[in-house]
């Protein structure tokens, strides 16, 4: 028996059949010898025979029926013990069968009465963060919509929170993730001396640092009464730079062209006043005059038309104008006016459209006040109107329009609901925008039409996708990154799991990668958009045979980068962390000696699965996911990303048995792993 538990059914098996043998060619041999010794016959030679030969075949039917009747109960034991502790919210365990069968009720007690204390557990954890799930919910929200780039890190610079702000500033970089260093981010020596100058009282410190082609304006500061946090926010002083140096710089230099074609034109028609007081003699000279005129005419209308272009663009550019969904922008301005009644009805084909929408709300609000004259009826319709270059948003109402002077006092009217109290007039300039009323064709309704910048997008508002991981508070409690790595717990280990598709299994005879998947773990969590997935060009045709199991074709990867490059990108996505894989020896096979180095430990699933289960078979990761019941979307098997992220979910589902067996941290599971280890040849998982 191992001393891990049950021997291999295999070995089992073979040691069973060799003693049944030997012992029936023993019998055999003895039987032939007593026979020519005692030269007996008839009734007294079969039993000669029968007592010769029972022997081997009492072993052989006794070994049949202990591996019927225990030896296979106990395996199928094993699996459903080993599915209970990584995976409680299994499906009900099996009965045991044999003569373990006794044993059924049992193990179904205890499995009634964990599953019962977990519950109990889960109800008293769920009451006691119940409040701080919602402060992490209203905390989630503030920083989601929050304008500003803005990263947390823990005492030993490790990322574990940033907002959405932060995930679009730094989107070119891969820098920002949670567990990440603050050195993958930004240079650390333009850092180095304000960390150790930051005072604990939470005062910030202001510098510039550069990022690849542009200049961050980074605001950096200590959390007070805290671990040592440190909180970043950040902006692109490159880009208010452009601001002051583009547009404005674009509109200074129309000014010269402006004042050229103006002087020319006052002069031209100063000279056309003192040939008027001539004779007529000097018609050449006139008519050079009026075409120099005409000329300088046309090209100032050009230039003031670009002035006026430059003018809209810095206006709309330095605006708080963002595109807005009409039918969203009714609701919000029906809600605002009166959420117990639908005073706004919304009619015709939605459209997008620019603007600032709380200043557009007080505008509307502040005209339907004023209307009640004009109006012959209770309620409104909102209708857009897409144009060219604008979009008309027109509020109608049953009644006439407001008469041209009632709508010039009106722009002058201030809106208090809004900062600093600015009056319609502003909020239009704002805009770049104008304002009329108009009665519609039908004589019985008016508008007020005002036209607003149009988006170029066209699909309506779907559903958000599902929000990534932005924060875990739990990266400050793990140990710092200058530990040993061989000590770290498990439970706090970094992994990238990857996998890889090939042209072939055959690797050492020419089959090379065309895809490689992978994501991460950090701190037990997998984390949704932090993942690795391209595909490879492998600069040879893929196999049919290869494409009937993973669906890659040459037309998939005709378009890749070629293996070099993709494997210098994959290695800064792994960065510190260690690799895990199933039957990593196929995979690592696939990315060695390609001119990158992947030097970090490298854990095996596979190999894992067979140390902790030797007397088990089927370690492959489809007979893995069916063992442990894990719960994956259909569709996952046989990608790249698709197989690293069930390799993912089977690591979570083991390591509460690692942990059983005392196996803690890194080092212990690599022994525990090499363990394992068989000459067996690498195959495809």
């Amino acid at each position: 028996m191992s001393p891990r538990g049950l021997p291999k059914r295999q070995r089992l098996i073979g040691a069973w059949l060799l003693l049944s043998g030997v012992s029936l060619l023993g019998g055999a041999l003895f039987g032939t010898w007593l026979e020519s010794q005692l030269a007996i016959s008839g009734i007294y030679r079969a039993a000669l025979w029968l007592g010769c030969f029972s022997g081997g075949v009492t072993l052989f039917f006794m070994g049949l029926i202990f591996e019927r009747m225990l030896f296979k109960p106990l395996r199928q034991l094993q699996a459903q013990l080993a599915r209970l502790v990584a995976n409680p919210e299994a499906d009900d365990v099996a009965t045991p069968q044999g003569w373990l069968k006794a044993l059924g009720p049992d193990l179904h007690r205890v499995e009634q009465s964990w599953r019962h204390d977990r519950h109990q557990l889960h109800q008293a954890h769920a009451e006691g963060a119940r409040s701080a799930t919602r402060i992490r919910k209203e905390l989630e929200a503030v920083l989601q919509v929050l304008e500003t780039p803005l990263l947390l890190y823990d005492r030993h610079r490790r990322l574990m929170l940033f907002n959405q702000a932060a995930d679009a500033f730094f989107s070119h970089t891969s820098g920002v993730g949670l567990g990440k260093r603050l050195e993958a981010l930004f240079p650390l020596t333009s850092l180095e001396r304000v960390l150790g100058q930051l005072p604990n009282s939470g005062t910030p410190r202001e510098l510039l640092i550069p990022c690849d082609n542009r200049w961050l304006k980074v605001v950096i500061r200590h959390v007070p009464e805290s671990q040592g946090e440190i909180l970043i926010t950040c902006s692109d002083a490159t880009a208010a730079w452009s601001n002051a140096h583009g547009l404005r710089a674009e509109l200074t230099q129309a000014l010269a062209p402006l004042r050229q074609h103006t002087a020319s034109l006052t002069c031209a028609i100063e000279a056309l006043g003192q040939i008027r007081k001539q004779d007529g003699k000097a018609d050449a000279l006139l008519q050079r005059l009026e075409q120099v005129a005409g000329e300088e005419s046309r090209a100032l209308g050009v230039t003031v038309a670009c002035v006026g272009q430059l003018v809209e663009s810095l206006q709309q550019q330095g605006e708080r104008l963002v595109p807005l969904w009409s039918n969203d922008f009714w609701q919000m301005l029906d809600d605002y006016l009166d959420p117990a009644h639908q005073l706004i009805t919304p009619i015709g084909l939605p459209a997008w459209f620019k603007g600032d929408a709380p200043a557009l709300m007080a505008l509307f609000s502040s005209l339907i006040r004023h209307l009640s004259q004009y109006m012959a009826g209770r309620f409104f319709e909102g209708e857009v109107s897409p144009s060219n270059r604008h979009v008309y948003l027109d509020l109608i109402w049953k009644g006439r329009p407001i008469p041209e002077r009632e709508l010039a006092s009106w722009l002058h009217q201030p809106l208090s609901t809004l900062p600093l109290s600015p009056c319609i007039s502003d909020v239009l300039r704002q805009h770049a925008s104008d304002v009329w009323s108009i009665q519609d064709t039908d004589g019985q309704h008016a508008r007020l039409r005002l036209p607003l910048p149009s988006v170029k997008q066209q699909d309506a508002p779907g559903t958000a996708p599902p929000r990534p991981e932005f924060h875990d508070f739990g990266i400050a409690d793990l140990p710092s990154p200058d530990t040993a790595l061989a000590d770290c717990p498990l439970s706090s280990l970094e992994l990238v799991v990857f996998d890889t598709e090939t042209t072939g299994l055959e690797l050492r005879k020419g089959d090379s990668v065309i895809s490689i998947g992978a994501c991460r773990i950090v701190n037990t969590r997998l984390l949704a958009s932090d993942v690795f997935d391209a595909y490879v060009n492998p600069q040879k045709p893929i196999s049919p045979s290869s494409t009937a199991i993973h669906g890659i074709t040459d037309a998939d990867v005709r378009d890749a980068l070629p293996l070099l490059p993709v494997l210098e990108r994959f290695r800064v996505y792994i960065g510190d962390a260690a690799l895990l894989a199933h039957n990593a020896a196929f995979d690592m096979l696939a990315i060695s000696h390609k001119g990158i180095t992947f030097d970090m430990p490298v854990l095996d699933t596979l190999l894992i699965s067979r140390a902790l289960d030797e007397a088990l078979d089927g370690h492959d990761l489809d007979s893995l996911v069916k063992r442990y019941c894990l719960n994956l979307p259909a569709g996952l098997r046989h990608t790249a990303l698709g197989d690293a992220r069930v390799t993912a979910e089977l690591w979570l589902a083991l390591l509460p048995r690692l942990e059983a067996r005392n196996i803690k941290t890194l080092e212990q599971l690599l022994r525990f792993q090499a363990s394992a280890f068989d000459r067996e040849d690498a195959s495809a998982s």
